[in-house]
């Protein structure tokens, strides 16, 4: 699993209550009921978990040109 597949699997299962976000080729599994609360705190942590993901790498380029 990637950084960002691991990022979102946390995410969906902090805020929707998703245990995985792998398919599981069954309707119980792979739908859920989920409260718009819930959908708009999980999109505020994915904002914000890309916004911290994309200063990361800003940073190491940063200090990668600083060498050259």
């Amino acid at each position: 699993m990637n950084q960002i597949d691991t990022i979102l699997t946390l995410i969906a299962q902090k805020h929707l209550g998703i245990e995985t976000l792998q398919t599981r080729n069954a309707d119980g599994l792979d739908f859920h009921d989920t409260a718009v609360w819930c959908i708009k705190d999980a999109l505020e942590a994915a904002f914000k978990a890309g916004i911290e993901l994309g200063e990361s790498k800003r940073k190491a380029t940063k200090s990668q040109i600083a060498k050259d």
